[in-house]
């Protein structure tokens, strides 16, 4: 079971068809598209790298802005499709891991290799924050976009609140590797970010 592929192609063009709907401006297909070649970057650090794509095909299948339970509903329908393709235990696995996205505190794991394996992902979802500036500016219009529907008052509380809390963490990134590679460039957009948004224009 463990070397069975547990996303085949229907799956993918299933999910593709959620990621592809209208109003994803950034929680698109590009999205995880970019988190896949990155678990192919760091594929040898992965304990379960299967399980890893699942999740990350999965963490963003349910998408609604103005939801608040995206993340549940994602792992629920990640149980319901993979029920049968994996154990109990790798299915529990997948399915905190995408949990995890709605705070990036990492789950609860007591074995090291799935923890370490959801450092890596939760990092993987993260790492658009320490992109070169112009592709992080165009992230932060894509997700406002998202929000079109929010006032720019309440925007610009709300997502000042949000990068105060990253940039008030002793690290944005749980992984060495990640921290590293962007750590320092995620720090400088998002203050640079909270910068302009507490800027009136």
């Amino acid at each position: 079971m463990e070397n069975e592929p547990l996303i085949e192609d229907a799956l993918k063009s299933e999910l593709s068809a959620l990621y592809r709907a209208q109003g994803r401006h950034y929680h698109n297909l590009a999205h995880i598209e970019a988190m896949l070649a990155l678990a192919g970057d760091y594929r040898r650090l992965l304990a379960d790298p299967k399980a890893i794509e699942a999740a990350i095909w999965f963490h963003d299948a349910i998408y609604d802005s103005k939801a608040k339970d995206n993340e549940a509903q994602s792992a629920a329908l990640a149980e319901k499709k993979l029920a049968g393709r994996a154990d109990p235990s790798r299915l529990d696995r997948i399915s905190a891991m995408i949990v995890a996205t709605a705070t990036h505190q990492l789950p609860p794991f007591d074995d090291a290799a799935a923890a370490r394996d959801a450092a890596l992902f939760l990092d993987m979802d993260l790492s658009i924050l320490g992109a070169a500036p112009d592709a992080f500016d165009a992230y932060e219009r894509a997700v406002r976009r998202e929000y079109a529907w929010v006032e720019e008052p309440m925007w610009r509380a709300g997502r000042s609140a949000v990068l105060k809390n990253f940039l008030a963490r002793p690290h944005i990134f749980h992984t060495e590797e990640f921290r590293q590679r962007f750590e320092p460039q995620a720090r400088e957009n998002m203050a640079r970010s909270l910068q302009a948004l507490q800027t009136p224009t």
